[in-house]
């Protein structure tokens, strides 16, 4: 009967996936929207099929681990040091901004101020995968705007990273109580075990990773074992014996992985097996939601709206104007920023996982997400339109 169960559920949930993302496609919406339609549908709160919620959450772990190895694999430090005098302090002070706003609006809403920082660090990054579409879809990818909106978009990452890291220390000493003092302590040990697990990747990862990819090239079916192995195996690894996160060690694999000389090889093997699972992650993120909950609660909705595509935006145009980059660099990355994606799931699932939220801590997050990368693509379609609309006004003519 779990074979059956579980067959089943895959078949269902991949179909799901298969049917709503290409009907997102055919709209010519991210991919991603339809996973998270899909989702809605497949799961508890509306009728018809309802997935496992212990296979769902199986099937997403390893979507996760997919996931964030091809985000390491592709994690090129060089990007970010090329725009790290507007990058850094800009993608920082915008996240932090979010985050506060997200988070003191969380606490009046009945969240706690530990809470409210996981919904607003959420909330305050978006999605690499949909900001990289669609700067090649309107060849902005290669400009210095594109650049700066990708490098931004790094120390995002690096900054989730760091969360990543953080979250499960802080909601164990949080569990077992024992003030301020006690979670000091034990975030430091925590961040002992990170830093040994950095050594051993750096040292050991560095040249056995590559090495192991070398020798398993002489043979194709050998090398697309190992791939997955290298993922799947050192995600396990840290999340049992350095107790961090399955994405964070997915993430130190696809660094390392990254390091290779077969790294383009790496690609085309993870891609075919990375892209299903991907979409089960998203979809196990869609059946979080509950539309009549978000429905009871639209001005919660418009809240999360509001943050994502009017205050993370604004923010980010205006340090990018502060330090002194063109109009056109400044919209496009604040449009680039206005939505969310893979990241704040990973969070938001992370605190569910850690009994940190409650159940319905995440229902406007994905609901936003959902329209705002829906909007994105027509923002960015009526950038130039904004631009020109903008340079008619006398103090950005120059500008």
């Amino acid at each position: 009967m779990h074979r059956e169960s579980l067959l089943l559920n895959l078949a269902v949930c991949l179909a799901a996936a298969l049917f709503c993302g290409w009907m997102a496609n055919r709209l010519r919406f991210s991919p991603i929207v339809g996973y998270l339609v899909a989702g809605i549908i497949c799961g508890p709160f509306t009728p018809g099929f309802v997935a496992e919620p212990e296979i769902a959450e199986q099937l997403a772990d390893i979507g996760v681990v997919l996931l964030m190895f091809g985000v390491g694999l592709h994690f090129k430090f060089h990007e970010l040091f090329a725009v790290r005098q507007v990058a850094v302090p800009g993608a920082l002070i915008q996240s932090l901004v979010a985050t506060a706003v997200v988070m003191g609006a969380s606490h009046l809403g009945g969240l706690t101020w530990w809470q409210g920082l996981v919904v607003g660090l959420a909330f305050s990054v978006a999605s690499t995968a949909v900001l990289a579409g669609m700067l090649t879809d309107h060849h902005q990818l290669s400009t210095p705007a594109g650049q700066l909106a990708m490098g931004w978009l790094v120390v995002e990452d690096v900054f989730t990273v760091i969360v990543l890291i953080l979250l499960p220390m802080l909601a164990a000493q949080q569990g077992a109580g024992g003030g301020w003092s006690a979670v000091a302590k034990g975030v430091g040990a925590g961040l002992g075990k990170f830093a040994l697990l950095v050594v051993l990747v750096g040292v050991l990862g560095m040249r056995l990773v590559p090495w192991l990819l070398g020798k398993a090239a002489e043979s194709a079916e050998i090398f697309n074992l190992t791939v997955p192995v290298v993922a799947l195996g050192t995600a396990w690894m840290a999340a049992e014996c350095f107790g961090v996160s399955l994405a964070l060690g997915s993430f130190l694999a696809g660094v390392v992985a990254g390091q290779s000389a077969q790294i383009e090889r790496v690609e085309r093997t993870i891609q075919p097996l990375r892209d299903p699972f991907a979409a089960l992650f998203f979809l196990s993120i869609g059946t979080l939601v509950d539309p009549q909950y978000v429905l009871a609660h639209p001005f919660r909705l418009l809240f999360a709206l509001a943050v994502i595509m009017l205050v993370k935006p604004l923010t980010a145009f205006v340090l990018v104007r502060l330090f002194r980059r063109p109009l056109h660099t400044a919209l496009v990355v604040a449009i680039g920023l206005s939505q969310v994606g893979e990241f704040s799931f990973i969070l938001i699932r992370l605190g569910h996982e850690l009994k940190l939220l409650p159940e319905e801590a995440g229902h406007q997050l994905v609901a936003a997400a959902i329209i705002s990368i829906m909007l994105n693509p027509f923002l960015f379609r009526h950038l130039p339109r904004l631009e020109q609309c903008l340079r008619k006004l006398p103090q950005w003519q120059n500008a």
